[in-house]
């Protein structure tokens, strides 16, 4: 049976690395916010094409994961399992485009696989940027700097509740698989003929544990309206690593890191 109650805890874990105290944490969400979409801006305008211009983007995310005393496990257990859904879209990629690319020894690479390995590390970029930006500021904050920076009301009250059903979602299902694990002894997995039934068991509890916890914030005052939690100003540090981090971006999408590099080492040795 698949033991999903360990995920359920890992995806927990993210609120408890947001309460860290360090340096990146200290920094003010709508910096780190702006960063963010500015790298992930950057990383989707690399062509399709291009592979080892993306690798020296690798340095932000390694020195937030670095300085904000992020496991590496943590985050490459989450990205490893949204793996499957790139390597879906991409791998069509090598089957439908035989163009030559380039050689490595007797091997001859074609453009499909190039831009399938494009397309993977691109992912890897844009997703650990945003497991990164989650466990170093929360989704409260995240929420809170978002109504300062006048994104619509709606929209984040819908983002706070969307991911916070994730967890009611997760813990019913985990109770279900549990359940059933406990009335079939014989059974190492989940049958095919059980997911129709039990996905339909799973919606109607989720809807009835959202409406006891809806019914929950009303008797706790709930108008309508979530209340975030507030943070300080932004200082000259917080602008100081958006400028950085973004000239760097720019830098590293202009001209191509590696090759200027290689270019150099060759020329003095």
């Amino acid at each position: 049976m698949i033991n999903l109650h360990s995920r359920w805890m890992d995806l927990r874990r993210l609120d408890e690395l947001a309460a860290n105290d360090t340096e990146i944490h200290r920094l003010n969400p709508c910096t780190k916010i702006v960063t963010t979409a500015i790298f992930l801006i950057v990383v989707a305008s690399f062509s399709k094409y291009e592979l080892i211009s993306l690798f020296p983007l690798f340095l932000y995310p390694l020195t937030l994961m670095n300085r904000a005393a992020l496991p590496f496990s943590v985050i490459a257990k989450r990205v490893f399992a949204t793996m499957p859904f790139v390597l879906f879209i991409g791998i069509f990629n090598p089957l439908l485009d035989h163009t030559p690319g380039f050689q490595v020894g007797p091997f001859l690479i074609s453009n499909g696989w190039i831009s399938f390995f494009s397309i993977l590390l691109r992912f890897i970029l844009a997703v650990t940027s945003a497991l990164i930006l989650v466990a170093t500021t929360g989704m409260d904050k995240i929420g809170s700097a978002l109504l300062r920076m006048h994104v619509p009301k709606m929209f984040v009250i819908q983002l706070m509740f969307m991911y916070r059903y994730l967890y009611v979602l997760l813990d019913e299902l985990s109770r279900t698989l549990l359940a059933y694990s406990l009335r079939s002894f014989n059974e190492t997995g989940l049958p095919f003929r059980v997911w129709g039934p039990m996905l339909g068991q799973l919606l109607l509890r989720t809807i009835d544990r959202a409406q006891r916890i809806y019914q929950a914030m009303l008797c706790r005052g709930f108008s309508g309206e979530v209340r975030l939690l507030r943070y300080n100003a932004l200082a000259k540090k917080d602008i100081a690593y958006c400028l950085g981090w973004s000239a760097f971006f720019l830098a590293a999408r202009i001209y191509n890191i590696p090759q200027w590099l290689g270019a150099l080492l060759i020329g003095r040795y």
